[in-house]
C-alpha cells in the first residue's frame, strides 16, 4: 500500500454522520477511522471484548482513545455505559473530570489504579452473583428482563418482600499509559487485568489499555493471551510490532493515526484514526455537565493511597452493626452468598461486597472463587462464643 502525499483529515464527526455509525446501535460502538477504500471502520466494544492500543511517542494513540471516549458519550446516556478514566500522565484525559458517566473522578494515582481494577474485579463477581441469582446468561439477557418488567424494581416491588433489581450499565475501564501501572504494582495490575478480561465480558465490564512502550516487560505473554484485540500505531522496530501484532508490519505505519486494527479473529487490516479536537471534546462535556448538576461517585472504587481499595479496609461508616448481623446471617446459613447479603441486609452491591470482604478479613468466609457461594469457615458455636466474650 502507497500513502497519498496528501493526507486527507477524518474527522470524529465524519466518521459518526455516516452511514455505517447509523446501522450502529449497540451504545458500545464507536467511531475508529476510514478503511483504505474510504468506508468509515466502526467498532463494537462489546465483541471485542478488550482492546489493546500500541505505539510510539505520537503515533495517535491520545487521539484514538480521545475519539473513542468522545464516541461513547455522544452515543450513550450513563444509565447506559459507565467509565474509570486512568490517566497517569495527568494531562490526557482530566478534561473528562465531572462527567455523570464516571463511576470515580479521573485515576492519576497508579497505586489508587491498581485499587480501581480489585474493585471492577468484585464489582464482576457480584455482577455473577445477580446472573446466577435471576438465571440470566449475560449482561444482556438480565436488562432486556428488567426492560419488560420481568423482574421487581424500586417501582414496581416484590409483593413478597424480596429485593429489588437496577438495570445494569456496561463499565469501559480505559488505562493510558500501561507502563506506569507496571513500575508500581506489577503483579496486582497483571492479575486485575487477566481475571477481568477472561471473565467481564458476559457482565459488561470492557478494558481498553494503551501503552507507547510495546514490550514484553509490559505487554507480558499473560496480558496478550487474555487481550485479543488489538489496534498498533506506528512503532519503531519490527520486534515492536510482534509484540503487540504477533507479526511484523506496524513498523511501517507513517503515524498521525495510520493504525493496523486487528480484531480477536481475523486478520489486521489498515485504518486512518479518526482527530477529534479539543475544542469539540470540551463542548461534549459541558453539554453533559449541564444535564447533571451533581455527580454521584460510586463509593471506594479508587480506595487509599497506601491500601487496597474501600472494600477491603476496616469496618467503618456504620458498618460495625452491619458487620455482626452479616456474620450471622453467614455463619448461621452456612452460606457465603454476597447476594444473600443483599437480600436480607437490603444494601447494594457496593456494601455487601465490602461486608463479605471484611468477613474473609476475619476469617469468617473463605476467598472468593468466582460465582460460587464462598466456604463458611466459622461453626455457630465458633460464633455465640464470640458473641458471649464481646
Amino acid at each position: 500500500e502507497v500513502p497519498n502525499k496528501q493526507r486527507q483529515l477524518i474527522t470524529l464527526g465524519d466518521i459518526l454522520t455516516s452511514d455505517e455509525a447509523a446501522k450502529a446501535t449497540h451504545p458500545l460502538e464507536v467511531g475508529l477511522g476510514r478503511d483504505i477504500a474510504g468506508t468509515s471502520v466502526m467498532l463494537n466494544l462489546a465483541t471485542m471484548p478488550h482492546l489493546l492500543i500500541a505505539g510510539a511517542t505520537g503515533s495517535g494513540k491520545s487521539s484514538c482513545i480521545n475519539s473513542i471516549i468522545t464516541s461513547l458519550l455522544l452515543r450513550s446516556t450513563p444509565d447506559q455505559v459507565r467509565l474509570i478514566l486512568v490517566d497517569p500522565k495527568r494531562v490526557e484525559l482530566g478534561q473528562y473530570n465531572g462527567l455523570p458517566h464516571l463511576l470515580t473522578e479521573v485515576v492519576a494515582n497508579p497505586k489508587r489504579a491498581a485499587n480501581a481494577l480489585e474493585w471492577c474485579v468484585r464489582e464482576m463477581e457480584m455482577r455473577y452473583e445477580l446472573l446466577a441469582e435471576i438465571g440470566a446468561r449475560d449482561i444482556t439477557g438480565y436488562n432486556a428482563m428488567f426492560d419488560r418488567g420481568d423482574l421487581p424494581t424500586a417501582e414496581n416491588p416484590d409483593p413478597l418482600g424480596g429485593r429489588n433489581y437496577d438495570r445494569l450499565p456496561f463499565i469501559v475501564i480505559v488505562i493510558d499509559e500501561l507502563n506506569d501501572l507496571m513500575m508500581v504494582a506489577a503483579r496486582d495490575v497483571e492479575n486485575s487485568i487477566c481475571r477481568i478480561a477472561q471473565m467481564a465480558r458476559a457482565v459488561g465490564i470492557h478494558l481498553i489499555i494503551a501503552t507507547q512502550r510495546p514490550s514484553v516487560d509490559v505487554i507480558t505473554g499473560v496480558i496478550k493471551a487474555n487481550v485479543p484485540s488489538r489496534l498498533a500505531f506506528s512503532v519503531t522496530s519490527i520486534a515492536d510490532s510482534r509484540v503487540i501484532l504477533d507479526q511484523a508490519g506496524a513498523e511501517k505505519l507513517i503515524g498521525q493515526g495510520d493504525m493496523l486494527a486487528a480484531p480477536a479473529s481475523g486478520r489486521p487490516a489498515r485504518v486512518q484514526g479518526s482527530w477529534v479536537d479539543e475544542d469539540c471534546v470540551r463542548k461534549v462535556v459541558a453539554f453533559w455537565k449541564r444535564q447533571v448538576t451533581e455527580v454521584q461517585y460510586v463509593e471506594g472504587v479508587q480506595g487509599s493511597e497506601n491500601g487496597s481499595s474501600g472494600a477491603t479496609g476496616d469496618a467503618e461508616d456504620g458498618d460495625d452493626e452491619l458487620l455482626m448481623q452479616a456474620m450471622e446471617l453467614v455463619v448461621r446459613s452456612g452460606l457465603g452468598s454476597t447476594s444473600m447479603l443483599q437480600r436480607k441486609l437490603r444494601v447494594g452491591f457496593a456494601r455487601a461486597g465490602r461486608l463479605m470482604d471484611l468477613l474473609e478479613n476475619k476469617g469468617v468466609v473463605g476467598p472468593s472463587e468466582g460465582s460460587k457461594a464462598r466456604t463458611v469457615q466459622m461453626t455457630v458455636e465458633e460464633f455465640e462464643e464470640m458473641q458471649a466474650r464481646a
